[in-house]
Protein backbone atom coordinates (compact mmCIF):
# COMPACT_ATOMS: atom_id res chain seq x y z
CA UNK A 1 0.00 0.00 0.00
CA UNK A 2 1.70 3.43 -0.78
CA UNK A 3 1.59 5.94 1.34
CA UNK A 4 2.79 8.73 2.98
CA UNK A 5 5.06 7.72 6.29
CA UNK A 6 2.80 10.54 7.71
CA UNK A 7 -0.56 8.60 6.48
CA UNK A 8 1.45 5.31 7.52
CA UNK A 9 1.75 6.19 11.00
CA UNK A 10 -2.10 7.39 11.58
CA UNK A 11 -3.21 4.45 9.74
CA UNK A 12 -0.84 2.50 12.08
CA UNK A 13 -1.88 4.88 15.55
CA UNK A 14 -5.95 4.13 14.41
CA UNK A 15 -5.54 0.48 14.39
CA UNK A 16 -3.49 -0.17 18.12
CA UNK A 17 -5.80 -1.59 21.03
CA UNK A 18 -4.84 -3.06 24.49
CA UNK A 19 -6.03 -5.57 26.32
CA UNK A 20 -5.67 -6.22 29.81
CA UNK A 21 -7.88 -9.19 32.26
CA UNK A 22 -9.95 -9.56 28.35
CA UNK A 23 -10.65 -5.99 27.87
CA UNK A 24 -9.64 -4.41 25.22
CA UNK A 25 -9.52 -0.36 24.37
CA UNK A 26 -8.16 1.75 22.20
CA UNK A 27 -4.59 2.13 22.91
CA UNK A 28 -3.99 5.76 21.32
CA UNK A 29 -7.25 7.25 22.33
CA UNK A 30 -6.49 10.36 20.15
CA UNK A 31 -4.17 12.91 18.81
CA UNK A 32 -3.61 16.01 20.77
CA UNK A 33 -1.51 18.73 19.08
CA UNK A 34 -0.86 22.14 17.74
CA UNK A 35 0.38 22.44 13.66
CA UNK A 36 3.09 24.54 12.32
CA UNK A 37 6.15 24.71 10.84
CA UNK A 38 7.41 20.48 10.59
CA UNK A 39 3.98 19.07 10.98
CA UNK A 40 0.83 20.68 9.53
CA UNK A 41 1.93 19.58 5.69
CA UNK A 42 2.37 15.55 6.96
CA UNK A 43 0.37 14.64 9.84
CA UNK A 44 -1.60 17.26 9.89
CA UNK A 45 -2.93 16.21 5.98
CA UNK A 46 -2.82 12.43 7.32
CA UNK A 47 -5.18 13.30 9.87
CA UNK A 48 -7.41 15.48 8.15
CA UNK A 49 -7.63 12.23 5.71
CA UNK A 50 -8.07 10.37 8.28
CA UNK A 51 -11.13 11.90 9.24
CA UNK A 52 -9.63 13.29 12.69
CA UNK A 53 -11.66 16.36 12.41
CA UNK A 54 -15.26 14.04 12.42
CA UNK A 55 -13.80 12.26 15.40
CA UNK A 56 -13.46 8.79 14.68
CA UNK A 57 -11.16 7.00 14.39
CA UNK A 58 -8.51 8.83 15.51
CA UNK A 59 -10.33 12.22 17.31
CA UNK A 60 -7.88 15.71 17.19
CA UNK A 61 -8.20 17.55 20.02
CA UNK A 62 -6.35 21.58 19.05
CA UNK A 63 -4.71 22.25 22.11
CA UNK A 64 -3.35 25.56 23.14
CA UNK A 65 0.20 24.68 25.08
CA UNK A 66 2.76 21.74 23.87
CA UNK A 67 3.16 21.06 27.98
CA UNK A 68 -0.14 21.37 28.87
CA UNK A 69 -1.45 18.68 26.04
CA UNK A 70 1.18 16.15 27.87
CA UNK A 71 -0.04 16.96 30.57
CA UNK A 72 -3.84 16.34 29.10
CA UNK A 73 -2.69 13.39 27.60
CA UNK A 74 -1.11 12.67 31.70
CA UNK A 75 -4.22 13.11 33.13
CA UNK A 76 -6.47 10.36 30.72
CA UNK A 77 -3.63 7.60 31.11
CA UNK A 78 -3.23 7.82 34.66
CA UNK A 79 -7.37 7.67 34.79
CA UNK A 80 -7.48 4.93 32.46
CA UNK A 81 -5.02 2.85 34.44
CA UNK A 82 -2.15 3.08 31.93
CA UNK A 83 -4.38 1.11 29.07
CA UNK A 84 -5.10 4.04 26.57
CA UNK A 85 -3.36 7.50 26.07
CA UNK A 86 -2.65 9.97 23.46
CA UNK A 87 -0.18 10.88 20.80
CA UNK A 88 1.02 14.45 20.75
CA UNK A 89 1.75 15.71 17.81
CA UNK A 90 4.08 19.24 17.47
CA UNK A 91 6.12 21.45 15.19
CA UNK A 92 10.13 21.75 15.21
CA UNK A 93 11.58 24.28 17.50
CA UNK A 94 9.65 25.85 19.92
CA UNK A 95 6.40 23.59 19.81
CA UNK A 96 9.56 20.58 20.58
CA UNK A 97 11.13 21.83 23.55
CA UNK A 98 7.15 22.63 25.34
CA UNK A 99 7.15 19.05 25.36
CA UNK A 100 10.24 18.32 27.82
CA UNK A 101 8.68 19.31 30.84
CA UNK A 102 5.49 17.03 30.31
CA UNK A 103 7.63 14.06 28.78
CA UNK A 104 9.81 14.14 32.39
CA UNK A 105 6.70 14.39 34.30
CA UNK A 106 5.34 11.45 32.45
CA UNK A 107 8.30 9.35 32.95
CA UNK A 108 8.77 10.20 36.53
CA UNK A 109 5.22 9.19 37.40
CA UNK A 110 5.79 6.04 35.17
CA UNK A 111 2.84 7.08 32.96
CA UNK A 112 2.21 6.52 28.89
CA UNK A 113 2.21 9.30 26.45
CA UNK A 114 3.34 9.30 23.00
CA UNK A 115 5.24 12.11 21.54
CA UNK A 116 6.04 13.39 17.81
CA UNK A 117 7.35 16.23 17.47
CA UNK A 118 8.35 17.75 13.92
CA UNK A 119 12.34 17.46 13.51
CA UNK A 120 14.49 19.12 10.35
CA UNK A 121 15.19 17.93 7.49
CA UNK A 122 16.59 14.61 7.10
CA UNK A 123 18.07 15.35 4.12
CA UNK A 124 19.28 18.36 4.67
CA UNK A 125 18.17 19.35 1.64
CA UNK A 126 17.24 23.24 2.17
CA UNK A 127 20.57 24.00 4.26
CA UNK A 128 19.27 25.51 7.39
CA UNK A 129 15.93 25.73 8.21
CA UNK A 130 13.76 28.11 10.49
CA UNK A 131 13.46 27.12 14.47
CA UNK A 132 17.05 24.69 13.41
CA UNK A 133 19.43 24.57 16.14
CA UNK A 134 23.12 24.52 14.85
CA UNK A 135 24.93 22.30 16.80
CA UNK A 136 28.79 23.12 15.22
CA UNK A 137 29.45 19.60 16.74
CA UNK A 138 27.35 17.25 14.65
CA UNK A 139 24.77 18.12 11.72
CA UNK A 140 22.58 15.46 12.99
CA UNK A 141 21.28 17.10 16.46
CA UNK A 142 18.15 19.25 17.15
CA UNK A 143 16.28 20.27 19.47
CA UNK A 144 14.24 16.93 19.92
CA UNK A 145 17.56 15.35 21.31
CA UNK A 146 16.97 17.32 24.78
CA UNK A 147 13.67 14.56 24.49
CA UNK A 148 16.18 11.83 25.16
CA UNK A 149 17.09 11.78 28.65
CA UNK A 150 13.32 12.02 29.09
CA UNK A 151 11.92 9.37 27.52
CA UNK A 152 11.59 5.74 28.19
CA UNK A 153 12.11 5.14 24.23
CA UNK A 154 13.31 7.72 21.48
CA UNK A 155 13.71 7.17 17.70
CA UNK A 156 14.42 9.42 14.87
CA UNK A 157 12.51 8.45 11.49
CA UNK A 158 15.24 9.06 8.71
CA UNK A 159 14.04 6.91 6.21
CA UNK A 160 10.67 5.51 5.46
CA UNK A 161 11.53 2.04 6.06
CA UNK A 162 12.65 2.87 9.61
CA UNK A 163 8.84 3.46 10.65
CA UNK A 164 7.63 -0.09 11.43
CA UNK A 165 10.45 -1.17 13.75
CA UNK A 166 9.99 1.90 15.91
CA UNK A 167 6.34 1.99 16.14
CA UNK A 168 6.44 -1.62 17.16
CA UNK A 169 9.12 -0.52 19.61
CA UNK A 170 7.10 2.28 21.11
CA UNK A 171 4.22 0.37 21.19
CA UNK A 172 5.65 -2.12 23.52
CA UNK A 173 7.24 0.30 26.21
CA UNK A 174 4.08 2.09 26.00
CA UNK A 175 2.20 -0.87 26.96
CA UNK A 176 5.33 -2.49 29.53
CA UNK A 177 4.05 -1.97 33.10
CA UNK A 178 7.86 -1.50 33.92
CA UNK A 179 8.93 0.48 31.50
CA UNK A 180 6.47 2.82 30.53
CA UNK A 181 6.83 6.51 30.66
CA UNK A 182 7.35 9.02 27.75
CA UNK A 183 7.99 7.84 24.15
CA UNK A 184 9.23 9.88 21.34
CA UNK A 185 9.44 9.14 17.63
CA UNK A 186 10.83 12.31 16.16
CA UNK A 187 9.88 12.91 12.26
CA UNK A 188 11.78 14.89 9.72
CA UNK A 189 9.18 16.88 7.80
CA UNK A 190 10.49 15.88 4.55
CA UNK A 191 10.21 11.80 5.68
CA UNK A 192 6.64 12.96 6.40
CA UNK A 193 5.90 13.68 3.33
CA UNK A 194 7.79 10.77 1.62
CA UNK A 195 5.71 7.92 0.07
CA UNK A 196 7.03 4.43 0.33
CA UNK A 197 4.88 1.09 -0.44
CA UNK A 198 4.27 0.03 2.99
CA UNK A 199 3.10 -3.76 3.78
CA UNK A 200 -0.84 -4.70 4.49
CA UNK A 201 0.51 -6.38 7.64
CA UNK A 202 1.03 -3.05 8.99
CA UNK A 203 -1.72 -1.19 9.00
CA UNK A 204 -4.19 -4.59 10.53
CA UNK A 205 -5.77 -4.16 14.48
CA UNK A 206 -3.56 -5.42 16.75
CA UNK A 207 -4.41 -5.88 20.16
CA UNK A 208 -0.98 -5.62 23.07
CA UNK A 209 -1.38 -7.51 25.85
CA UNK A 210 -0.54 -5.74 28.94
CA UNK A 211 0.84 -8.28 31.34
CA UNK A 212 0.58 -8.83 34.98
CA UNK A 213 3.56 -10.85 36.22
CA UNK A 214 3.19 -12.60 38.82
CA UNK A 215 5.48 -13.44 42.16
CA UNK A 216 8.97 -15.69 41.53
CA UNK A 217 8.24 -18.89 43.62
CA UNK A 218 11.64 -18.21 45.41
CA UNK A 219 11.02 -14.92 46.32
CA UNK A 220 7.40 -15.44 46.85
CA UNK A 221 8.62 -17.73 49.72
CA UNK A 222 10.98 -15.57 51.19
CA UNK A 223 8.21 -12.86 51.32
CA UNK A 224 6.20 -15.28 53.42
CA UNK A 225 8.62 -16.40 56.02
CA UNK A 226 8.90 -11.72 56.25
CA UNK A 227 5.25 -11.78 57.02
CA UNK A 228 5.42 -15.12 59.79
CA UNK A 229 7.81 -13.38 61.26
CA UNK A 230 5.89 -9.90 61.92
CA UNK A 231 4.09 -8.73 64.38
CA UNK A 232 3.71 -4.97 63.40
CA UNK A 233 3.56 -5.14 59.66
CA UNK A 234 2.06 -1.99 57.91
CA UNK A 235 1.43 -1.78 54.13
CA UNK A 236 2.44 1.71 51.92
CA UNK A 237 -0.23 1.61 49.14
CA UNK A 238 1.47 3.95 46.56
CA UNK A 239 0.10 4.62 42.48
CA UNK A 240 0.81 1.00 41.54
CA UNK A 241 -2.23 -0.34 43.23
CA UNK A 242 -4.44 1.66 41.42
CA UNK A 243 -2.34 1.37 38.40
CA UNK A 244 -2.78 -2.37 38.75
CA UNK A 245 -6.43 -1.92 39.86
CA UNK A 246 -5.53 -4.01 42.92
CA UNK A 247 -7.85 -2.51 45.62
CA UNK A 248 -9.69 -5.13 45.87
CA UNK A 249 -7.08 -7.39 46.43
CA UNK A 250 -5.65 -4.86 49.04
CA UNK A 251 -8.37 -4.41 51.01
CA UNK A 252 -8.86 -8.48 51.75
CA UNK A 253 -4.97 -8.23 52.82
CA UNK A 254 -5.57 -5.98 55.20
CA UNK A 255 -8.35 -7.40 56.35
CA UNK A 256 -7.31 -10.84 56.41
CA UNK A 257 -4.00 -10.36 58.22
CA UNK A 258 -5.27 -6.98 60.27
CA UNK A 259 -2.70 -5.01 58.72
CA UNK A 260 -3.34 -1.03 58.50
CA UNK A 261 -2.20 0.64 55.44
CA UNK A 262 -0.68 3.87 54.60
CA UNK A 263 -1.16 5.76 51.32
CA UNK A 264 1.19 8.09 49.17
CA UNK A 265 0.18 10.64 47.05
CA UNK A 266 0.10 8.18 44.25
CA UNK A 267 -1.83 5.90 46.45
CA UNK A 268 -4.51 7.46 48.13
CA UNK A 269 -8.05 6.45 48.11
CA UNK A 270 -6.89 2.63 47.22
CA UNK A 271 -8.99 1.88 50.16
CA UNK A 272 -11.80 4.03 51.19
CA UNK A 273 -10.95 6.71 53.48
CA UNK A 274 -13.19 5.12 56.98
CA UNK A 275 -11.89 1.58 56.17
CA UNK A 276 -10.70 0.91 59.81
CA UNK A 277 -7.72 -0.67 58.03
CA UNK A 278 -6.62 2.80 56.62
CA UNK A 279 -4.53 5.03 58.31
CA UNK A 280 -4.42 7.85 55.93
CA UNK A 281 -1.73 10.04 54.27
CA UNK A 282 2.09 8.79 55.17
CA UNK A 283 5.57 10.77 55.40
CA UNK A 284 6.08 14.25 54.96
CA UNK A 285 2.57 14.86 54.28
CA UNK A 286 1.24 12.53 56.45
CA UNK A 287 -1.17 11.75 59.12
CA UNK A 288 0.03 11.42 62.95
CA UNK A 289 -2.08 8.13 63.10
CA UNK A 290 0.22 6.96 59.66
CA UNK A 291 3.48 7.93 60.49
CA UNK A 292 3.17 7.20 63.83
CA UNK A 293 2.44 3.45 62.94
CA UNK A 294 5.56 3.99 60.56
CA UNK A 295 7.71 4.72 63.48
CA UNK A 296 6.81 1.78 65.34
CA UNK A 297 6.39 -0.74 62.61
CA UNK A 298 8.80 -3.92 62.02
CA UNK A 299 8.12 -4.79 58.51
CA UNK A 300 6.91 -2.01 55.88
CA UNK A 301 4.74 -3.66 52.86
CA UNK A 302 5.54 -1.33 50.27
CA UNK A 303 2.84 -2.13 46.95
CA UNK A 304 3.31 -0.58 44.17
CA UNK A 305 5.63 2.75 45.44
CA UNK A 306 8.65 4.61 44.47
CA UNK A 307 9.28 5.12 48.45
CA UNK A 308 10.36 9.17 47.13
CA UNK A 309 11.35 11.69 50.06
CA UNK A 310 8.10 12.66 50.98
CA UNK A 311 7.11 9.46 51.34
CA UNK A 312 9.82 8.49 53.72
CA UNK A 313 10.58 11.67 54.67
CA UNK A 314 13.39 11.66 53.57
CA UNK A 315 14.47 8.70 55.30
CA UNK A 316 13.90 9.52 58.55
CA UNK A 317 10.17 8.19 58.88
CA UNK A 318 10.64 4.38 59.09
CA UNK A 319 12.27 2.88 62.33
CA UNK A 320 14.31 -0.47 62.83
CA UNK A 321 11.76 -1.99 60.39
CA UNK A 322 12.24 -4.06 57.70
CA UNK A 323 11.03 -3.99 54.04
CA UNK A 324 9.70 -5.99 51.68
CA UNK A 325 8.87 -3.99 48.02
CA UNK A 326 6.34 -5.35 45.86
CA UNK A 327 6.90 -3.67 42.53
CA UNK A 328 6.56 -4.20 38.96
CA UNK A 329 9.38 -2.28 38.20
CA UNK A 330 12.56 -3.46 39.69
CA UNK A 331 14.22 -0.81 40.15
CA UNK A 332 11.61 0.33 42.68
CA UNK A 333 11.07 -2.83 44.18
CA UNK A 334 15.19 -3.15 45.21
CA UNK A 335 15.08 0.07 47.14
CA UNK A 336 15.56 0.65 51.06
CA UNK A 337 17.58 -3.05 50.82
CA UNK A 338 14.25 -4.72 51.23
CA UNK A 339 13.20 -7.89 50.08
CA UNK A 340 11.86 -7.50 46.45
CA UNK A 341 9.19 -8.91 45.06
CA UNK A 342 9.26 -8.02 41.72
CA UNK A 343 5.39 -8.52 40.30
CA UNK A 344 2.11 -7.00 39.57
CA UNK A 345 0.67 -5.21 42.76
CA UNK A 346 -2.65 -7.22 42.30
CA UNK A 347 -1.30 -11.00 41.69
CA UNK A 348 1.48 -10.14 44.52
CA UNK A 349 -1.03 -9.32 46.72
CA UNK A 350 -3.53 -12.67 45.90
CA UNK A 351 -0.19 -14.34 46.39
CA UNK A 352 0.79 -13.19 49.49
CA UNK A 353 -2.68 -13.22 50.96
CA UNK A 354 -2.36 -17.11 50.98
CA UNK A 355 -0.24 -17.05 53.87
CA UNK A 356 -1.26 -18.47 57.51
CA UNK A 357 -0.14 -15.57 59.44
CA UNK A 358 -1.73 -12.42 61.76
CA UNK A 359 -0.58 -8.86 62.52
CA UNK A 360 -0.85 -9.14 66.59
CA UNK A 361 -4.49 -8.19 67.78
CA UNK A 362 -3.17 -5.16 69.58
CA UNK A 363 -1.02 -3.62 66.80
CA UNK A 364 -4.40 -3.76 64.20
CA UNK A 365 -6.56 -2.21 66.99
CA UNK A 366 -4.23 0.46 67.59
CA UNK A 367 -3.79 1.16 64.32
CA UNK A 368 -8.09 1.49 64.17
CA UNK A 369 -7.68 3.79 67.22
CA UNK A 370 -5.07 6.11 65.88
CA UNK A 371 -7.12 6.18 62.35
CA UNK A 372 -10.89 7.03 64.24
CA UNK A 373 -8.94 9.80 66.16
CA UNK A 374 -7.26 11.26 62.88
CA UNK A 375 -10.71 11.20 61.26
CA UNK A 376 -12.19 13.22 64.26
CA UNK A 377 -9.34 15.59 63.55
CA UNK A 378 -10.32 16.03 59.98
CA UNK A 379 -14.02 16.76 60.99
CA UNK A 380 -13.11 19.43 63.30
CA UNK A 381 -10.62 21.16 61.10
CA UNK A 382 -13.46 21.05 58.35
CA UNK A 383 -15.70 22.58 60.85
CA UNK A 384 -13.25 25.71 61.35
CA UNK A 385 -15.46 29.53 61.38
CA UNK A 386 -12.60 30.93 59.58
CA UNK A 387 -12.53 31.45 55.45
CA UNK A 388 -9.17 29.11 55.51
CA UNK A 389 -7.85 26.45 52.89
CA UNK A 390 -8.54 23.74 55.15
CA UNK A 391 -11.98 24.81 55.08
CA UNK A 392 -12.59 24.91 51.54
CA UNK A 393 -11.23 21.77 50.88
CA UNK A 394 -13.66 20.51 53.75
CA UNK A 395 -16.72 22.03 51.42
CA UNK A 396 -15.53 20.99 48.33
CA UNK A 397 -14.88 17.99 50.19
CA UNK A 398 -18.42 17.20 50.91
CA UNK A 399 -19.76 18.78 47.48
CA UNK A 400 -17.66 16.64 45.34
CA UNK A 401 -18.85 12.66 46.12
CA UNK A 402 -18.13 10.74 43.19
CA UNK A 403 -16.27 13.38 41.84
CA UNK A 404 -12.33 13.75 40.98
CA UNK A 405 -10.01 16.32 42.79
CA UNK A 406 -7.49 17.20 40.64
CA UNK A 407 -4.22 19.23 42.09
CA UNK A 408 -0.35 19.40 41.23
CA UNK A 409 1.56 22.18 43.71
CA UNK A 410 2.11 24.61 46.28
CA UNK A 411 0.14 23.86 49.34
CA UNK A 412 -2.75 22.19 48.35
CA UNK A 413 -1.07 18.90 48.13
CA UNK A 414 0.24 19.02 51.62
CA UNK A 415 -3.27 19.59 53.31
CA UNK A 416 -4.85 17.26 50.23
CA UNK A 417 -3.03 14.39 51.34
CA UNK A 418 -3.93 14.66 54.88
CA UNK A 419 -7.33 15.65 54.72
CA UNK A 420 -9.31 14.92 51.65
CA UNK A 421 -11.73 11.89 52.32
CA UNK A 422 -11.84 9.67 49.19
CA UNK A 423 -14.13 6.68 49.03
CA UNK A 424 -13.28 5.32 45.53
CA UNK A 425 -9.92 5.17 44.11
CA UNK A 426 -10.27 7.43 41.65
CA UNK A 427 -11.73 10.07 43.45
CA UNK A 428 -7.96 11.43 44.20
CA UNK A 429 -5.74 12.63 41.36
CA UNK A 430 -2.97 14.82 42.78
CA UNK A 431 0.45 14.37 40.46
CA UNK A 432 3.27 14.50 43.05
CA UNK A 433 5.66 12.58 41.28
CA UNK A 434 7.00 15.86 39.11
CA UNK A 435 4.92 18.03 41.52
CA UNK A 436 4.42 19.77 38.13
CA UNK A 437 2.71 23.76 38.58
CA UNK A 438 0.59 24.62 35.50
CA UNK A 439 -0.60 20.63 35.53
CA UNK A 440 -3.93 21.21 37.08
CA UNK A 441 -6.18 22.31 34.77
CA UNK A 442 -4.63 20.44 31.98
CA UNK A 443 -4.65 17.53 33.68
CA UNK A 444 -8.15 17.52 34.57
CA UNK A 445 -9.54 18.19 31.15
CA UNK A 446 -7.98 14.71 30.81
CA UNK A 447 -9.55 13.18 33.62
CA UNK A 448 -12.92 14.90 32.19
CA UNK A 449 -11.82 13.03 28.87
CA UNK A 450 -11.25 9.44 30.47
CA UNK A 451 -14.36 9.73 32.82
CA UNK A 452 -17.08 12.22 31.03
CA UNK A 453 -19.23 10.43 33.67
CA UNK A 454 -17.36 12.17 36.80
CA UNK A 455 -17.90 15.44 37.67
CA UNK A 456 -14.03 16.84 37.65
CA UNK A 457 -12.75 19.32 40.37
CA UNK A 458 -9.44 21.23 39.45
CA UNK A 459 -8.02 22.56 42.50
CA UNK A 460 -6.03 25.41 42.04
CA UNK A 461 -3.51 28.41 43.54
CA UNK A 462 -2.85 31.72 41.54
CA UNK A 463 0.73 30.44 40.83
CA UNK A 464 -0.25 27.37 38.90
CA UNK A 465 -2.90 29.24 37.10
CA UNK A 466 -0.63 31.99 36.07
CA UNK A 467 1.83 28.83 34.81
CA UNK A 468 -0.51 27.23 32.68
CA UNK A 469 -4.54 28.56 32.25
CA UNK A 470 -4.91 28.77 28.48
CA UNK A 471 -6.41 24.90 28.58
CA UNK A 472 -9.33 26.33 29.99
CA UNK A 473 -10.10 27.33 25.77
CA UNK A 474 -9.59 23.62 24.93
CA UNK A 475 -12.38 22.86 27.66
CA UNK A 476 -14.47 25.50 26.10
CA UNK A 477 -14.25 24.24 22.70
CA UNK A 478 -14.76 20.79 23.70
CA UNK A 479 -17.36 21.40 25.54
CA UNK A 480 -15.90 19.77 28.64
CA UNK A 481 -17.06 21.42 31.99
CA UNK A 482 -14.50 21.35 34.33
CA UNK A 483 -15.35 22.95 37.91
CA UNK A 484 -12.01 24.66 38.36
CA UNK A 485 -11.93 26.28 42.02
CA UNK A 486 -8.88 28.77 41.85
CA UNK A 487 -7.53 29.99 45.46
CA UNK A 488 -5.90 33.35 45.18
CA UNK A 489 -3.45 34.37 48.28
CA UNK A 490 -1.74 36.40 45.52
CA UNK A 491 2.02 34.89 45.40
CA UNK A 492 3.89 31.32 46.15
CA UNK A 493 2.72 30.93 49.62
CA UNK A 494 3.90 27.47 49.63
CA UNK A 495 7.48 28.57 49.19
CA UNK A 496 7.06 31.82 50.92
CA UNK A 497 6.65 29.39 54.13
CA UNK A 498 9.56 27.35 53.22
CA UNK A 499 11.66 30.54 52.34
CA UNK A 500 10.97 32.07 55.43
CA UNK A 501 12.08 28.94 57.52
CA UNK A 502 15.59 28.81 55.91
CA UNK A 503 16.30 32.46 55.99
CA UNK A 504 15.51 33.36 52.50
CA UNK A 505 12.44 35.61 54.05
CA UNK A 506 9.96 35.31 51.33
CA UNK A 507 12.39 36.75 48.58
CA UNK A 508 10.28 36.72 44.76
CA UNK A 509 7.73 34.63 46.36
CA UNK A 510 4.40 37.41 46.87
CA UNK A 511 2.71 39.03 43.78
CA UNK A 512 3.68 43.26 44.28
CA UNK A 513 5.16 45.48 42.43
CA UNK A 514 8.53 47.20 43.40
CA UNK A 515 8.69 49.04 45.92
CA UNK A 516 10.53 52.64 45.88
CA UNK A 517 13.36 51.08 47.89
CA UNK A 518 13.82 48.81 44.84
CA UNK A 519 12.22 45.27 46.42
CA UNK A 520 8.83 43.95 45.36
CA UNK A 521 7.01 44.79 48.59
CA UNK A 522 5.00 47.68 46.69
CA UNK A 523 1.19 47.46 45.92
CA UNK A 524 -0.38 44.20 45.12
CA UNK A 525 0.18 43.71 41.41
CA UNK A 526 -3.85 44.65 40.43
CA UNK A 527 -4.39 41.48 38.16
CA UNK A 528 -7.87 40.05 38.32
CA UNK A 529 -7.76 36.13 37.43
CA UNK A 530 -11.37 35.52 37.24
CA UNK A 531 -11.90 38.02 34.49
CA UNK A 532 -8.81 36.78 32.74
CA UNK A 533 -10.54 33.08 33.39
CA UNK A 534 -14.27 34.79 32.03
CA UNK A 535 -12.16 35.88 29.00
CA UNK A 536 -11.19 32.47 27.92
CA UNK A 537 -14.92 31.44 28.12
CA UNK A 538 -15.27 30.30 31.75
CA UNK A 539 -18.60 30.85 33.65
CA UNK A 540 -16.66 32.77 37.08
CA UNK A 541 -18.18 32.70 40.33
CA UNK A 542 -16.55 34.63 42.60
CA UNK A 543 -16.35 33.85 46.56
Amino acid sequence: MRLTTSQALVRFLAAQWSERDGVEQRLIAGVLGIFGHGNVAGVGQALAEQGAGTRDPLPYYLARNEQAMVHTAVGYARTRSRLSTFACTTSIGPGATNLATGAALATVNRLPVLLLPGDIFATRAPGTVLQELEDPRSYDVSVNDSLRPLSRFFDRINRPEQLPSALLAAMRVLTDPAETGAVTLALPQDVQAEAYDWPEELFARRVWHVPRPVPEPAALARAKELLRASRRPLVVAGGGVKYSEAWEELLRFAENHGVPVGETQAGKGALPYDHPCAVGAIGHTGTDAANTLAREADLVIGVGTRYTDFTTASRTLFGQARFLNVNVTALDAAKNSGLTLVADAREALRALGGTDWRADPAWTHRAAALAAAWQSEIGRTYAGTEFSQPVVLGVLNEAAEGGVVVNAAGSMPGDLHRLWRSSDPLQYHVEYGYSCMGYEIAGGLGVKLAAPEREVYVLVGDGSYLMMAQEIATAVQERVKLVIVLVDNRGFASIGNLSESVGAQRLGTAYRTRGPGGELDGEPLPVDLAANAASLGADVLRA
